[in-house]
């Protein structure tokens, strides 16, 4: 069946947005935020910015002649609510209500995707749904063990880029992803490796605390004993901690920028754009990408073993495999693992749309958040 579906995918910095009738895009979109627009929030709960965001949307659909009435779903990205099985979830009151105090891992900006997708969604006079939030839990139980009995491992990752990419595959090698043992790279500013297991994510790496392979902008799995001392020091705030860790950490912290495509044109030519902020020679920072490729090969073969090497793919996706170097080098290092293939960019937007799609035609599959 043919439907008019609203996708919703909001950032730090820009929201994408999408509406489809059937699978036809009526309009793909990223509006980018600037400092200025988003100064009068510095400091506020992210749901002060719903006005903005929301007028924004409604804009669009206007601009390009769009009724609200015509719309059959809305559908966004599913932020920090409890942890759930992956799926299609209806945006419900107590969904809501967890996003908008971020009970569940603070307020962050996709919390605004299910908040959004109900506003509009009332409007119209439709469904809402988010699908495959970042939450998604799905670890085996020997996966939760971190060392520590009040300190367990929990999964927080890029799920809905990783088993949209994961089906794109299956579909395209002629088996259903339940049946499928695969190992999925999202890389971007944060990174996050996932070992899924028939249509379960049964390990990964948390990408949005940073653990893992050090990124563009986290730091990765660090040395404990020596975190410790920074933190009580007394030399650096809680604030200045978490910004190592989360923001000012990884390849920012070794080469002063996270643009890894000015970074590989720095590698490249020896020359600095104007304005630009690295702050190393072409050499360190070489060494320091191959570092984070290094990372991200490692663990990619820490997952092979959470798969007992019983993989049927590799995918890499994320903004970062626009580089032609990175996913070559991964390629390299961990191509004899199993066939590799790379989908640069997000399919975030067509992932919604499916979600969508399939909820509209199947409801039974539609979850309920409790």
């Amino acid at each position: 069946m043919d439907f008019n579906i609203l996708v919703i995918n909001p950032g730090s910095t820009s929201d994408d947005i999408g509406y489809y009738r059937s699978e036809k895009a009526v309009f793909e979109v990223t509006v980018r935020y600037s400092m200025a627009d988003l100064e009068p929030y510095e400091g506020k709960n992210v749901t002060e910015q719903l006005p903005l965001r929301r007028k924004i949307i409604l804009d669009y659909l206007l601009d390009h002649h769009v009724p609200l009435t015509e719309i059959d779903a809305v559908i966004g990205r599913g932020g920090f609510i409890r942890s759930v099985q992956g799926g299609v979830y209806a945006v419900n009151d107590k969904m809501v209500s967890d996003l908008e105090t971020g009970k569940y891992g603070g307020i962050h900006p996709s919390n605004l995707g299910g908040i959004l997708a109900r506003d509009i969604a009332r409007y119209a006079k439709c469904p809402c749904f988010v699908a495959n939030p970042v939450v998604i839990d799905e670890l085996q139980p020997l996966a939760r063990y971190s060392g520590m009995p009040d300190n367990p491992r929990i999964s927080i990752f890029h799920a809905l880029s990783q088993k949209r990419v994961a089906r794109l595959i299956a579909d395209k090698i002629g088996k259903p992803y339940e049946k499928l043992n695969c190992i999925v790279c999202h890389g971007g500013g944060g990174i996050s490796i996932g070992a899924h297991r028939q249509g379960k994510v049964v390990d990964v790496t948390n990408g949005y605390e940073g653990e893992g392979p050090m990124t563009p902008q986290r730091s990765g799995s660090v040395p404990g004993a020596k975190l410790v001392q920074m933190c009580f020091s007394g030399e650096l705030t809680e604030r200045e901690i978490r910004l190592k860790l989360r923001g000012k950490g990884g390849l920012i912290a070794y080469t002063g920028t996270s643009d890894v495509k000015e970074l590989e044109e720095f590698i490249r030519t020896g020359k600095k754009r104007p304005g630009s902020l690295i702050a190393c020679s072409p050499t360190q920072a070489k060494e320091a990408l191959d570092a984070m490729i290094y990372q991200m090969a490692k663990y990619i073969g820490a997952m092979a073993v959470v798969l007992e090497g019983k993989i049927d793919f590799i995918a890499l996706t994320g903004g970062l495999m626009y580089s032609k170097y990175i996913p070559q080098e991964i390629g390299r290092q961990v191509g004899w693992l199993a066939p590799l293939y790379v989908f640069p960019g997000s399919e975030e937007k067509d992932a919604l749309r499916v979600a969508a799609t399939r909820a509209l035609s199947d409801p039974k599959i539609v979850q309920q958040y409790t």
